[in-house]
């Protein structure tokens, strides 16, 4: 059975989507302030959790960046706050998906299912492909899902080792960010476009030596994005 944690202040909203995830079978952990939910995620192997922003005791963007150092679990921001830069910043932070309140339940299901359905996707991959990547001093091991550059190891999200391996392996050929939602978040992902935008500009900050000129996962200007070819 797969373990869900809800971290909202509000019980009226925890208390239906626990019922609905419990309806359909998941074993679900709720928590009502930050502290409690960050214990919660640091005690249960949860699979998914879904965190309001606007907690008491410790705001929910400090817990995403939390988890994000020691832990891939996917993190759906549930939010009042509907501005784009919310949106962007919880993006920046590690969140995979963000559902703006009052939502439908309908919808809320539909993201819980992709990320389930994706995570397990990712956990069973097997890589055929045992051989490194390598350009310039820049190096991708397939097997270990390690990359290195100058010989010292970077540290890659899994979401920024696929896109960025996916981008490699089909050098010079410029895809637009629907086309990278589709192929490396699956094609069942809800999210916003922008999630490509954020992961690719959190990517070029590990493995650029500058950043803001890029030299291995270039822009296309009004098309997308491409590993140089």
């Amino acid at each position: 059975m797969q373990r869900i944690g809800i971290i909202e202040d509000e019980k009226a909203i925890s208390d239906i989507i626990k019922y609905n995830l419990e309806k359909d079978g998941y074993e679900v952990y709720t928590a009502y302030d930050g502290e409690e939910g960050l214990n919660l995620i640091k005690t249960k192997d949860l699979d998914l959790v879904l965190l309001d922003i606007m907690l008491p005791k410790k705001d929910g963007l400090e817990i995403c960046k939390e988890i994000r150092q020691t832990k891939e679990v996917p993190i759906i921001i549930i939010s009042a706050k509907a501005d784009e830069i919310d949106k962007v910043l919880a993006l920046e932070l590690g969140a995979d998906d963000y559902v703006t309140k009052p939502f439908g339940m309908r919808e809320v299901m539909a993201r819980v299912k992709a990320r389930l359905r994706r995570k397990m996707t990712e956990g069973n991959k097997a890589e055929a492909n045992e051989d490194n990547l390598v350009e310039d001093n820049l190096c991708m091991d397939l097997k270990k899902y390690e990359v290195s550059k100058n010989n010292e190891a970077i540290d890659l999200t899994l979401r920024e080792f696929e896109l960025l391996k996916f981008l490699w392996q089909a050098k010079g050929q410029v895809f637009s960010r629907e086309e990278l939602l589709e192929k490396v978040w699956g094609y069942e992902y809800y999210g916003d476009v922008r999630t490509v935008d954020v992961t690719i500009r959190r990517l070029r900050e590990k493995i650029e030596d500058d950043a803001s000129k890029a030299a291995y996962v270039l822009t296309k200007r009004g098309v997308g994005y491409y590993f140089r070819g």
